[in-house]
């Protein structure tokens, strides 16, 4: 592997376990057994680290997000929609603890977000206009699925600073993929109302797999929204 590109994961593993604020360029090419000046052969500062790692992370989501032409979309691709989201999520987390932080201090990458963002909300809309086509939700009017589309943003890219304001004794370096996919649940609780007759039962078993939990009150599932 190529030093620029073990640089890169470097960078990722440690911005995700310790939080990017407290992870140096320094820390970095300790981690690598490299010298500093190495390191900056490849990238000027940790902002270029951080504005690529991004440009690897709207690329996955990009991938996970491209939607058939030729087939309306089922049950199974809404879960994989869902599932794969998160999973990249949880793979760049560090870019949702502190994305605000991040885009104030580099405007290529406040510019990219704002382009991959709407993006994003462009393709979730799509995905319910497709699934609509599939039997699985209700049509629904165009400003209507724009709302939708922008709640489930909302939903995907705070659910960790919720997980995290919502627990006292919780940081970001405890937090479990599990517990980020209990966001699955909220957006499925989102989408019940518009979800036809046929399919409403498969979706309420779907979503009782993402039931969150708060052991500290009863030890019992119990909802955290909706």
């Amino acid at each position: 592997m190529k030093t620029r590109d073990k640089i890169l994961l470097a960078s990722l593993e440690l911005f995700n376990e310790q939080g990017e604020r407290n992870v140096t360029t320094n820390h970095i090419a300790a981690h690598l057994a490299i010298s500093p000046g190495n390191l900056y052969y490849h990238f000027r500062n940790k902002s270029d680290i951080i504005y690529e790692i991004f440009q690897e992370y709207e690329k996955l989501v990009d991938y996970y997000l491209d939607i058939p032409d030729n087939r309306p979309l089922n049950l199974d691709d809404m879960t994989f929609y869902l599932e794969s989201v998160f999973d990249g999520l949880w793979s760049y987390r560090f870019l949702h603890r502190d994305l605000e932080n991040l885009l104030d201090r580099d405007q290529r990458l406040r510019t990219d977000y704002q382009r991959f963002t709407n993006r994003c909300l462009a393709a979730i809309s799509r995905i319910f206009e497709k699934l609509a086509d599939g039997g699985v939700l209700e049509p629904q009017p165009e400003a209507l699925r724009a709302a939708m589309s922008l709640n489930v943003w909302l939903i995907v890219t705070n659910w960790m600073a919720f997980l995290k304001t919502a627990h006292a004794e919780k940081t970001s370096a405890c937090m479990t993929l599990r517990e980020l996919k209990q966001g699955i649940y909220q957006v499925l609780t989102l989408e019940i109302p518009y979800v036809m007759p046929a399919y409403r039962e498969q979706v309420m078993e779907l979503r009782e797999k993402y039931r969150p939990m708060i052991p500290e009150q009863t030890g019992e599932p119990v909802d955290v929204v909706g």
